[in-house]
């Protein structure tokens, strides 16, 4: 029998009343598992009031009892890992060690905001002026709301709402309708965790819903991460209708192999980054820019093999180093473009279609690819495909490929590969990105850091969680105090001089 799924609001879990449903695939079999309400405009707006009416008393908490439930969330997650995992995997594809990596991830913002009556202490001064002080707070926003992508349906999630809950603000969550189960679990667990009823919302929906919410005056921030068409329509529209907004989006992150590079570790860290998740990471490397011919025969020539050799498997396989991609769409558009590299004269070296598994033929399994002779005109350079799939460019020299890296639109992450501590130290000072790895292929930062990215990468001002997160989700407030000078005496207990002492 198809589950069925349902939003979460008000601290129960609520059967979509729209009529429209959407399946849920999962991508290792092509066979329907789920089905998913897509929540109308009325459904949405139940969700902002519940968050609404949560507010007053949840802000009015103090934050180390808001950390309180942090602490006993985070037990709860580490307890149900097994099963939030297994969840990711049916339905998103990628392996059981990569959903419990991306959990763990998600699980690292938790254990930062347990510490959120520290990062929330304000400035004082003393004295500013005669008998004037000044200090200051932050407070937070009110409603806030979260639309999130199909590719990380934990961590990214909770990339925002634990920061934004424990500053003080209410959550509406729109994840994607792709794979919405394991979103929907880690939401009921947090209220299992002591979550007051309302604070947290979940809202499962397509353009409708998302619309509500950016223009819902309620609605005071959102959090968005995904692809940059709708990430740029977010923006805008949330701006347009006052709300702040913290858009991020696509990418085409570049990896730097200079000459001097440890080959052998290059070449692993590219396997994990490139193929880890499918390619389906917004920090995927998808371009090595080898610098100098050698450097590209030695990278092309220590690669291919281990290409050849990855092991694609459904995520019930324990030796599987490759799942399949999300959607048969996914796969058809990832096929496009392996088509497209090869009709605009890139050299293919690893196909990576045409994979068929025995008993998972009707499954979206494609294998790795690579290209090399690569340039900067081609669509599997200018495009984020969003798969399997490495383009090797090869440049004369580092300054050609420093050049490249920073005249992409994109400016999400990039890393360089050397052994030269001053080619690496001017290559981070110089590079055009938001997030920059030496010698590590995916610089993504740990929780109490923030995570974004530059150009056409992000829009809006703040980077996500860490520190960045919480001046996102809060405001600050800046008072300034005069009181009378003197001191006034009430009761008095010395012993008094005189005849009746």
């Amino acid at each position: 029998m198809t589950e069925q799924l349902t939003h979460y609001i008000d601290g129960a879990r609520v059967l979509g009343a729209s009529g429209n449903v959407q399946d849920v695939f999962n991508p290792a079999t092509g066979e329907v598992h789920a089905q998913v309400p897509l929540a109308n405009a009325d459904e949405v707006r139940a969700a902002i009031a519940s968050a609404h009416a949560a507010f007053p008393a949840w802000s009015a908490l103090a934050p180390a009892k808001r950390a309180a439930v942090m602490f006993k969330y985070r037990e709860l997650l580490l307890t149900h890992a097994d099963e939030i995992a297994e969840l990711v995997s049916r339905e998103h594809g990628k392996t059981l060690d990569d959903a419990k990596g991306e959990l763990a991830r998600g699980i690292e913002v938790v254990e930062f905001v347990c510490g959120i009556p520290q990062v929330l202490k304000g400035e004082f001064s003393e004295a500013v002026a005669t008998n004037v002080d000044t200090h200051s707070v932050r407070q937070p926003l009110g409603v806030v709301a979260g639309i999130t992508p199909f590719n990380f349906p934990t961590m990214v999630p909770m990339w925002m709402f634990p920061v934004a809950l424990a500053v003080g603000n209410t959550f509406v969550l729109k994840p994607s309708e792709r794979d919405p189960s394991a979103t929907l679990r880690i939401v009921e667990l947090l209220h299992e965790a002591g979550l007051p009823a309302g604070v947290m919302n979940l809202i499962n929906g397509g353009k409708e819903a998302v619309d509500e919410i950016l223009s819902n005056p309620t609605v005071k921030a959102v959090s968005f991460v995904g692809s940059t068409a709708v990430g740029e329509y977010i923006y805008s529209e949330g701006c347009k209708h006052g709300k702040r907004v913290q858009a991020l989006c696509g990418a085409k992150n570049h990896m730097v192999v200079m000459p001097d590079a440890d080959m052998d570790k290059a070449v692993d860290a590219l396997m994990g980054a490139a193929y880890g998740s499918a390619g389906e990471r917004c920090m995927a490397i998808s371009v090595a820019v080898a610098v100098g011919d050698e450097t590209a025969d030695e990278l092309i020539a220590k690669l291919s093999p281990k290409i050849q050799a990855l092991k694609v498997a459904p995520y019930t396989d324990p030796t599987a180093e490759m799942g399949p991609v999300v959607t048969g769409e996914a796969k058809a558009r990832i096929e496009g473009y392996i088509q497209s590299g090869v009709d605009q004269g890139a050299k293919l070296v690893v196909d990576g279609r045409g994979l068929r598994l025995q008993g998972y033929e009707n499954g979206y399994f494609l294998g790795g690819t690579l290209f090399d002779h690569v340039t900067t005109d081609m669509d599997i350079y200018t495009d984020e495909i969003f798969g399997p799939v490495l383009a090797v460019v090869r440049t004369p020299d580092y300054e050609t490929a420093l050049a490249m890296v920073n005249d992409h639109e994109y400016g999400n992450g990039t890393a360089i590969f050397t052994q030269d501590g001053d080619a690496a130290r001017d290559f981070t000072a110089r590079v055009q990105a938001g997030m920059v790895g030496v010698n590590v292929p995916i610089p993504v930062p740990v929780a109490y850091h923030s995570f974004g990215g530059w150009k056409r990468s992000l829009f809006g001002d703040h980077h996500i969680h860490g520190m960045e997160g919480v001046r996102f989700y809060t405001k600050l407030k800046t008072i300034t105090s005069r009181w009378p000078s003197g001191i006034k005496t009430g009761a008095q207990f010395h012993f008094k001089a005189g005849k009746d002492h």
